[in-house]
């Protein structure tokens, strides 16, 4: 009994560590993004989801649901520019995104259902962000409401669009290694999964589609904000 007791001890340990580890890799990837030019002059694209996805998928939709919270309160404190409802704004759209792709992947963790998740991710992001963009912008960035209803179709979903593909795709792409590197400085338990493996060729054809997502969602990202 004592010893299940400090092999539990340890795995949550082990646990919090991790998830430690990856909200503060979270919030670099978030202050680094800020370089990133906005567009409208107040739409950012950030890539921490990506971290958030990443531990979402080894510990469950929870997990990066405490992430995320943690992570956006972090930045209202430090380098937001917004108030407490942007900080809501921040943790809607974070968690509608990742939380969304973690939950479908913890019932199907294979690579077709981390794409199904994704994906969903993407259609859910859109939308929520539709209603929160139309009843909360108008108040926090003091823009009338007949402004962000011209603003929904043209600005807001094609931003939340492209800023979900590139999450998604950047996933798909940095996960496993992340994970690999993880599990090799045992800080992440071994797979479970008994999926059967995917082939080399099928493999390449899927990493070669995620990255032209990848580059039409850069390119689109670039139009979006007048550079191309």
């Amino acid at each position: 009994m004592d010893a299940v007791k400090k092999t539990g001890t340890r795995m949550d340990t082990k646990k919090l560590a991790t998830l430690g580890m990856l909200t503060a890799l979270a919030f670099v990837v978030m202050y680094l993004s800020k370089f990133i030019p906005s567009v409208n002059g107040f739409l950012d694209f950030d890539f921490k989801d990506v971290v958030l996805c990443i531990g979402g998928f080894i510990y469950g939709p929870i997990a990066a649901l405490t992430m995320t919270v943690v992570v956006c309160f972090l930045e209202m404190v430090t380098v937001s520019h917004t108030d407490i409802i942007g900080c809501i704004m921040n943790i809607v759209a974070t968690a509608s995104f990742v939380c969304t792709a973690c939950a479908i992947y913890k019932h199907n963790r294979t690579m077709k259902g981390a794409i199904i998740g994704l994906a969903s991710a993407v259609v859910v992001l859109v939308v929520v962000m539709l209603a929160w963009n139309y009843f909360l912008t108008p108040i926090y960035q003091r823009i009338p409401r007949e402004a962000i209803v011209d603003m929904l179709p043209t600005i807001f979903l094609p931003f939340n669009a492209v800023k979900g593909g590139l999450n998604m795709t950047v996933t798909l792409l940095v996960y496993k290694p992340v994970v690999d590197a993880l599990r090799k400085a045992k800080l992440v338990p071994e797979s479970t999964s008994h999926a059967s493996p995917v082939g080399a060729k099928k493999h390449l054809g899927m990493t070669i589609v995620i990255l032209f997502v990848f580059v039409s969602c850069v390119l689109f990202a670039l139009s979006l904000q007048g550079l191309i």
